[in-house]
């Protein structure tokens, strides 16, 4: 039975691997990368870049912090430490293996400070159905306030939506197709799972406390504000990298609002990081606002790659910070 769940995992990892790799694969084949170098060289403000990071880090700590107010109602009072560092390092475990973190950063606390796994699940489902219920209004203001934007594009150029999509390749469907396909993958395992999560009882009481714990949270209003801080972040670590870039200063951020967004859909696709689709979806809205094809590509080539690092930059820290955490108890973790 353990071969067989580890062969399952496996396959899930390298299916997922494969997939950003095969997307990645197609959109940078004929790409001169010699370009990025250049770029990462002579093009680019790194003032800027540097200026974005700690607004990634201040992303997960407010993440780290609104998970702690979560908690307490249901009885549960981790160290605000741990709960930060089980955030950094959950974005970092999700890197080799897609979605792990959410159960990852759980297990920490349940490790370090006792906190009950069930209940802790049940606060992440809570958060998630809350950012994503977040990000899909703002979609919808960011597609209404743009509306303008789009027509005058379609004027000026005397293009039509018709004529854009005539320049789409049978590749660039394909991509679409896939990425569809595998967000609905995921939803149907995901539905699959909380199936066989019905069949313990303890473990689905421990998930609906958690996720009942929004109704009960002490101070609502910082829960609110915390939820605004981190969205509010990972926008200012995605928008100074505008900057960065001749061919994107000019934008404004209205168009990184836009781009923004349709990368945080995209990254549901279940690949490390994003990687791939993330790359596809900012890429092609870049063209939109009138970036050229080959400044398209380094611009998600390099601001993935180098928020990325910056993930494992955190995610080790962390990891060498809980090797010298003591649990509530007072004994020593080996990580």
């Amino acid at each position: 039975m353990e071969i067989k769940k580890l062969i399952n995992n496996s396959l899930k990892v390298s299916l997922s691997i494969m997939l950003g790799g095969l997307i990645l694969y197609w959109m940078y084949r004929d790409f001169d990368f010699k370009t990025v170098a250049d770029t990462l060289m002579h093009g680019m403000n790194w003032t800027w870049m540097l200026l974005s990071f700690p607004f990634g880090i201040l992303a997960q700590m407010f993440r780290g912090w609104r998970w702690h107010l979560t908690l307490e109602p249901i009885g549960e009072n981790p160290r605000t430490s741990t709960s930060i560092n089980s955030i950094f390092l959950s974005y970092a475990v999700s890197l080799i293996v897609p979605r792990i973190g959410e159960f990852a950063r759980c297990g920490i606390l349940r490790r370090y400070d006792g906190v009950s796994f069930p209940k802790a699940l049940g606060t992440v489902v809570m958060e998630r159905a809350i950012d994503s219920a977040l990000v899909m209004l703002i979609a919808l203001i960011t597609f209404f306030l743009q509306l303008h934007v789009f027509n005058t594009f379609f004027t000026e150029t005397g293009t039509n939506l018709e004529s854009i999509l005539s320049k789409f390749s049978a590749a660039g469907y394909a991509v679409t197709a896939v990425c569809a396909i595998a967000v609905f993958i995921l939803a149907w395992y995901l539905l699959r799972r909380f199936a066989i999560y019905n069949k313990v009882r303890d473990m689905i009481r421990g998930i609906w406390q958690g996720i009942m714990s929004i109704r009960t949270v002490k101070h609502p209003w910082l829960f609110v504000a915390f939820t605004i801080g981190i969205w509010a972040s990972y926008f200012l670590h995605y928008y100074l990298t505008f900057f960065c870039f001749e061919a994107t200063a000019h934008l404004g951020m209205a168009c990184a609002l836009v781009t923004f967004i349709v990368g945080s859909i995209a990254v549901i696709v279940p690949t490390p990081n994003g990687a791939g689709p993330w790359h596809f979806a900012v890429k092609t809205m870049l063209i939109l606002y009138g970036v050229g094809d080959v400044d398209a590509l380094n611009f998600v080539l390099i601001v993935h790659s180098v928020q990325t690092l910056l993930v494992v930059a955190l995610g080790v820290y962390a990891w060498t910070v809980l090797s010298f955490t003591r649990t509530k108890s007072g004994e020593m973790v080996r990580c």
